[in-house]
C-alpha cells in the first residue's frame, strides 16, 4: 500500500506541473545535444626524461590535485567529490573527473557540461620507469577537434594544446627534480 500511495502521489505532482505549464503556455525547452556527428579525433602526446625514479616523481607530482603546481597557468584545485587517488573522484579544475589509474598514472576527462558539445578529452599522465635512477614523464591527450571550423583552425589550436602540455610537462620535471618552476601565470577572463 505506501508503494502505491508514493506512485500515485508522484502522478499527481507531475500531473500539476503540465497542468501549470499547459495553463501558462509554457513549454519545456527542448534539450541541446552533447552529441557530435562526424568526431575527427587527434591525439597529442609529449614527454621527457627525469633524473629521478618513478615512484618519487609520482609522489611528488601525480595526486589529482598536483595540477595547481605544475599547470602554467594559474588553475586552483580542490577535491569536490570523491577522494583523491579513487576513480571517480571530480577535481575543481576544469570539473574533471578521474576515469583510470595505475600505480604511475592516471586518466582524467572533463564532466560533461549541458547544452556544450563533449569532445570526448581524455588526458593521461604517466611516469614510466627507465632505470632504477630515472623515468620518462608522459602527457598525452586525445579529443575531437571536429568542431573547429577549419584544418587551419584544428592544426592551430593542436599547435598551441602541444605548447601548454609541453610547458606542463617541464614545470612537472622542475617539481619532480627538486626545483621549483616560476609562478604560472594569470588566467585570462574568459570573454
Amino acid at each position: 500500500m505506501p508503494i502505491q500511495l508514493s506512485k500515485r502521489i508522484a502522478d499527481c505532482a507531475l500531473a500539476v506541473v503540465f497542468l501549470a505549464r499547459a495553463s501558462t503556455g509554457q513549454t519545456p525547452a527542448a534539450p541541446v545535444s552533447n552529441v557530435v556527428t562526424n568526431p575527427t579525433y587527434t591525439s597529442i602526446s609529449v614527454e621527457t626524461i627525469v633524473t629521478r625514479p618513478a615512484v618519487e616523481v609520482w609522489k611528488r607530482v601525480g595526486k589529482f590535485c598536483d595540477i595547481s603546481e605544475w599547470w602554467p597557468v594559474q588553475l586552483p584545485c580542490t577535491i569536490i567529490s570523491g577522494k583523491d587517488g579513487e576513480l571517480g573522484t571530480v577535481r575543481s579544475a576544469a570539473g574533471e573527473v578521474l576515469v583510470a589509474q595505475t600505480e604511475f598514472s592516471y586518466t582524467y576527462s572533463p564532466t560533461v557540461k549541458p547544452n556544450w558539445p563533449y569532445n570526448l578529452y581524455h588526458g593521461t599522465i604517466e611516469a614510466r620507469p627507465v632505470t632504477a635512477t630515472t623515468c620518462k614523464l608522459i602527457y598525452s591527450v586525445m579529443y575531437d577537434n571536429s568542431m573547429l571550423e577549419d584544418d587551419a583552425a584544428r592544426e592551430k589550436e593542436k599547435t598551441q594544446r602541444t605548447a601548454t602540455l609541453t610547458e606542463a610537462l617541464q614545470r612537472m620535471k622542475i617539481l619532480a627534480e627538486g626545483g621549483t618552476p616560476p609562478p604560472p601565470r594569470p588566467r585570462a577572463a574568459r570573454q
